[in-house]
C-alpha cells in the first residue's frame, strides 16, 4: 500500500451522503463547537457522548472505517508520547510501578489514556472536514465566514486560499516523500534498518529534495495565477453561490441538542 493512503487530512472522498451534502459553513461551526465539547469533557459520561457524536458522524458520511483507521496511523507517534508523557509526570493515585527514581501512578494511567482518546476523536472528527469537502467549496465557506471582519482590512480572502492550499499540498507533497522515500530505498539507503542515528541520518537526503520541490511548485503556482490575471479578492465573484438549506439547520438543531447535553452533564 502506498504511503499516500496513509494520510487523510487534505484528502476528499467523493460520496452522496447527507454529511457531503452539507454547506461548508455548517461542517466548520458543527466541528468547531464538538472540539470545544471534547475539550471541555470531564466525564465518562461526557466522553460516552461525544464518542457516539463523532462515530454517528462517521457512520452518517459512509467513509469507509478502514480509510478512517488508516488516518490516524501518522499521528500514533503524538498520541504515543502524549500518553508516555502523562505516565512519568503525572503523580496521581497509588503507585502502580516503580523503576529507580521513576514511579508510575494510577492517576497518569488513567489521565495518558483520556488524554490520548481525547486526541484520536479531534483527529477524527477534523479530518470528516476534508474528506466530505471539495477543498474549493471549503474555501468558499471560511471566506463567507470571515467575509464580515473584511470591513476592518481583514485578509478574508487571502487567508481563505492559503488554507486551502495548505490542505491541498498535504497530499501532494506526501506523495513526493513517498517517491523520494522509494527512490532512496532502492540505492540502499538504511531508513528501516540500522541505528537510530543513521536512521535519522538517512532522512536528510530525503527531507532536502522534499523542501525543494514544495518550493518550486510554490513558485510555478504563483506564476500560474500571475498569468491567469489573479489579484486577489477585490472584484472577485464566484460561480456557485452557498445557500444553506433546510438540512444545514437541523444538522446544527442536532450538534447544538448535542452540546447542550454534554454542558448539562458537565454541569450537573
Amino acid at each position: 500500500m502506498s504511503r499516500l493512503g496513509m494520510i487523510s487530512i487534505g484528502q476528499y472522498v467523493p460520496g452522496q451522503s447527507l454529511v457531503h451534502s452539507l454547506d461548508p459553513r455548517t461542517k466548520l461551526v458543527a466541528v468547531f463547537l464538538v472540539v470545544v465539547t471534547i475539550f471541555a469533557a470531564s466525564q465518562g459520561l461526557s466522553y460516552a457522548l461525544a464518542s457516539v457524536f463523532v462515530l454517528g458522524t462517521v457512520f452518517l458520511s459512509r467513509i469507509p472505517w478502514t480509510f478512517i483507521w488508516r488516518g490516524l496511523k501518522p499521528v500514533w507517534i503524538i498520541l504515543a508520547v502524549t500518553y508516555i508523557f502523562h505516565i512519568w509526570f503525572t503523580r496521581e493515585g497509588e503507585v502502580l510501578w516503580t523503576l529507580g527514581a521513576l514511579s508510575v501512578y494510577e492517576g497518569g494511567v488513567i489521565q495518558g489514556a483520556v488524554i490520548t482518546y481525547r486526541i484520536v476523536l479531534l483527529v477524527i472528527i477534523a479530518s470528516l472536514v476534508t474528506l466530505t469537502t471539495p477543498p474549493l467549496v471549503l474555501t468558499n465557506g471560511l471566506e463567507r465566514m470571515l467575509k464580515p471582519l473584511a470591513k476592518w482590512r481583514f485578509p478574508a480572502h487571502e487567508l481563505a486560499l492559503m488554507v486551502a492550499i495548505a490542505l491541498r499540498f498535504i497530499p501532494v507533497l506526501w506523495q513526493e516523500a513517498d517517491k523520494i522515500i522509494k527512490a532512496q530505498l532502492s540505492r540502499g539507503a538504511p531508513l528501516a534498518s540500522g541505528t537510530l542515528w543513521e536512521r535519522v541520518s538517512a532522512l536528510i537526503p530525503i527531507i532536502i529534495p522534499l523542501f525543494l520541490s514544495a518550493f518550486k511548485r510554490a513558485e510555478d503556482l504563483a506564476l500560474a495565477m500571475e498569468a491567469r490575471g489573479y489579484r486577489g479578492a477585490e472584484g472577485r465573484t464566484q460561480f456557485r453561490q452557498l445557500k444553506m438549506q433546510p438540512r444545514d439547520y437541523a444538522a446544527l438543531a442536532v450538534t447544538g441538542t448535542y452540546c447542550l447535553l454534554l454542558i448539562m452533564i458537565e454541569v450537573v
